[in-house]
């Protein structure tokens, strides 16, 4: 139970994104924000991973690094580069409700049939009426929000928010796969900060982010690293250590029920019914998700050669 909790507490911190970008300066850009919040989120991802890793290496060593996990590993890092642009690209298109309903919508059914893919098995009986029901709170959510005025259909707008749902699903995935090949949790999600930190180093001099030496520019990159990147994930790989890719996945879906509150709460968004109907259907799902997760799962190791 306490990595379901973990994951939700992960998935709340996420939710926190759209507002803090609607809270934040002039002047930006999807793809601004995206690198400026792995350059500090994924810095201190790695420092946060790597000193939490060496703390439990005696107890639990780490397999001998190979070929296929050091690929993994750029796999996890690149793909979170790749959900920033993405998931920011489809909310500043689409708008935040709807972008965000698509791409979080998407993530866990991309990541379930990527995990039978790779396992053989399908998923849970749980998982698959879970899902089918945070996925249709989800789905009726986006379809209130832009009822309501908070975004419509844009096909660049759909493509960079599906994108983010399959970086998603990739990475978390990924993660499963080594994790289950013995490597410490903290020690993928510090690979994963680091690596993804590397990519938005080289991205940097391309964009313009003087907007961050504003205050509001300074405050929301330090929050959108900090807390939505370093520490959220730092708490999402430890709850993934103790359940599928698919069932973590789909707890994440918490993250649009927390955009929508503080939109209302912060933001003074109003909610159609049928909005408001996706939220219970949503909650509904993810509190049967819950309580199905509370037995442990089976284990479902990778191999992982060369």
């Amino acid at each position: 139970m306490l990595a379901v909790l973990a994951v939700l507490a992960a998935a709340v911190l996420f939710g926190t994104t759209g507002t803090s970008q609607a809270l934040g300066p002039e002047g930006t850009t999807p793809l601004s924000i995206g690198v400026m919040r792995l350059v500090v989120g994924g810095t201190v991802l790695a420092a946060i991973g790597f000193t939490l890793a060496r703390r439990r290496i005696r107890r639990h060593p780490n397999p001998l690094p190979t070929r296929r996990a050091i690929a993994l590993m750029a796999v996890t890092g690149v793909c979170l580069a790749a959900y920033q642009p993405l998931f920011f690209l489809g909310t500043a298109r689409g708008g935040v409700a709807v972008g965000t309903v698509i791409a979080l919508g998407s993530a866990p059914v991309i990541a379930g049939l990527l995990e039978w893919a790779l396992t053989r098995r399908l998923p849970s009986a749980t998982w698959m009426v879970a899902t089918v029901l945070a996925t249709a709170g989800v789905v009726v959510l986006g379809v209130g929000g832009a009822a309501g005025g908070a975004g419509g259909t844009d096909p660049l707008g759909l493509v960079g928010s599906v994108g983010a749902g399959a970086s998603f699903a990739v990475f978390a995935n990924a993660q499963r796969r080594l994790m289950d090949a013995g490597w410490d949790p903290f020690t993928v999600a510090g690979a994963m900060g680091a690596w993804s930190a590397g990519v938005a180093v080289l991205a940097l001099p391309f964009v313009d982010v003087s907007w961050v030496l504003g205050p509001a520019g300074l405050v929301m990159t330090l929050w959108l690293g900090i807390a939505t990147i370093a520490v959220a994930y730092t708490l999402f790989t430890w709850g993934l250590e103790r359940l599928t890719a698919a069932t973590a996945a789909t707890l994440t879906l918490a993250e649009p029920l927390t955009a929508s509150i503080l939109g209302i709460a912060v933001l003074g968004e109003r909610l159609s019914g049928l909005a408001v109907a996706g939220l219970g259907i949503l909650a509904t799902g993810l509190v049967l998700l819950a309580w199905g997760s509370r037995r442990p799962r089976d284990p479902a190791p990778y191999a992982l050669e060369g």
